[in-house]
């Protein structure tokens, strides 16, 4: 229980404040099996809020964690320009937790980030494709992800994420719960 926590706090807090579609974080671990227990923990105590925590990828004691709101992504997932968007990519007619695993079957079996991965945390579809069609470069800011479109909107959602983290974080040394601080879907 105690691996994951402050790893939550610290990379997802605008996930858990409902700020924000998903988070991912890589973190070490010990043994694979106190890895799996803690994020099976984090799953039977968050999917009353409706967060789901998922193992993307893992090796060498080191293991890429999904943290996302599930109603938030099947609502993204229903948007035809994301649908049309994923299509291109081999996410045919899948809900959520099938289009979760084909991520992670992408991740493992390239070692890359699949550049899609954007839609799966939430970020604006056009600075998904526009990092997609410049190769990451001429973004015109770069925050949480490269910015490509609308600077203003960006600027004002990284600002909350940060300000998100820092009270999350404070709130948690404080001694707040996890559970506490997640907003119910």
């Amino acid at each position: 229980m105690k691996l994951l926590e402050a790893f939550l706090i610290r990379h997802c807090s605008p996930t858990l404040a409902a700020l924000k579609t998903a988070s991912l974080f890589n973190c070490s671990y010990s043994t694979e099996k106190e890895l799996i227990e803690d994020i099976e923990y984090w799953n039977e105590t968050m999917m009353i809020k409706g967060i789901g925590l998922f193992m993307l990828r893992k090796g060498n004691g080191r293991a890429l964690i999904y943290v996302c709101r599930l109603p938030d992504l099947e609502k993204e997932f229903a948007k035809p320009q994301t649908m049309a968007f994923l299509k291109r990519y081999g996410y045919e007619d899948m809900d959520v937790l099938s289009a979760i695993r084909r991520l992670s079957a992408r991740l493992q079996a390239t070692g890359e980030f699949p550049h899609e991965i954007g839609v799966f945390l939430g970020y604006p579809l056009e600075d998904v494709t526009g990092f997609i069609d410049n190769r990451g470069k001429g973004f015109l800011r770069s925050g949480t992800w490269k910015v490509y479109s609308n600077i203003a909107e960006a600027e004002k959602t990284f600002y909350k994420y940060k300000k998100c983290t820092d009270i999350y974080t404070n709130l948690w040394e404080g001694g707040k719960s996890i559970w506490q601080l997640t907003v119910a879907a």
